[in-house]
């Protein structure tokens, strides 16, 4: 037994029109029985309004990129962080530093000494009666030897405050490019810049002053840092 549909209860059939003409049109707002439905539509003229995103529920953690991650900021064109850097690494970028900066003032040192030793003697070792040899003995090194050491020094200062430039502005010296490594911010990513560079120079001197444990203490550290570091907020970061 069929109870027919369940919105016409009673079995009702809508008004037929007449045959040769088009069914009465339903009053506006309300559609007709047997009519499609349709959602209603925002006036005309009224902004649309776009789906709302879903939100995080409140209370939960927001999750951030982790360090080294391509959400953490860095230097265009440099590449990217991709973790703290080893200790072996840093150590290799500072001999390297270090021969480079060492090399003309080295090379300088080495000449002064030739000839100071070559230009000294004894005055024991000339005749008594050789006053020439006494003055040239007592006179000491010659000023040359003295130009030597004055131009070594300036040579190890300019290329000091060369490489300490360079990793203020961009994060690496030449040692620390080959390497593959960076000095930057820890709260940002960014290079520290001249004068902070300079003040984690300065405070290597805690580095040293406890017995040299400081530049150790990358062995062990959970971000690599030296107490310097820890000093200024810097890390050394792999490149690649």
């Amino acid at each position: 037994m069929s109870f027919g549909d369940p919105n016409n209860p009673y079995s009702q059939q809508p008004p037929q029109a007449p045959y040769g003409q088009q069914p009465p049109v339903p009053p506006q707002g309300q559609p007709g029985y047997g009519y499609p439905q349709q959602a209603p539509q925002q006036p005309y003229g009224y902004p649309q309004q776009q789906p709302v995103p879903p939100q995080q529920a409140y209370g939960y953690p927001q999750q951030a990129a982790p360090y080294g991650q391509p959400g953490m900021p860095g230097m265009p064109g440099m590449g990217m962080p991709t973790g703290y850097a080893s200790w072996g690494a840093r150590l290799c970028a500072m001999l390297i530093d270090g021969l480079i900066v060492g090399l003309v003032p080295g090379i300088l040192y080495g000449i002064a000494f030739i000839v100071a030793a070559s230009s000294a003697h004894s005055v024991n070792s000339c005749a008594y009666d050789d006053y020439q040899c006494r003055d040239a003995a007592s006179a000491g090194p010659p000023a040359f030897v003295f130009i030597l050491i004055g131009l070594a020094g300036l040579a190890a200062m300019a290329a000091g405050i060369f490489m300490l430039v360079k990793e203020g502005n961009t994060g690496q010296t030449v040692g620390k490019k080959a390497m593959s490594i960076r000095l930057v911010r820890e709260d940002t990513g960014q290079p520290l810049g001249f004068g902070m560079a300079f003040v984690r120079r300065l405070a290597h001197f805690l580095d040293t002053i406890a017995c040299y444990i400081g530049w150790l203490w990358p062995l062990w550290d959970d971000k690599g840092q030296t107490f310097a570091d820890k000093a200024v907020g810097s890390v050394v970061v792999k490149t690649q």
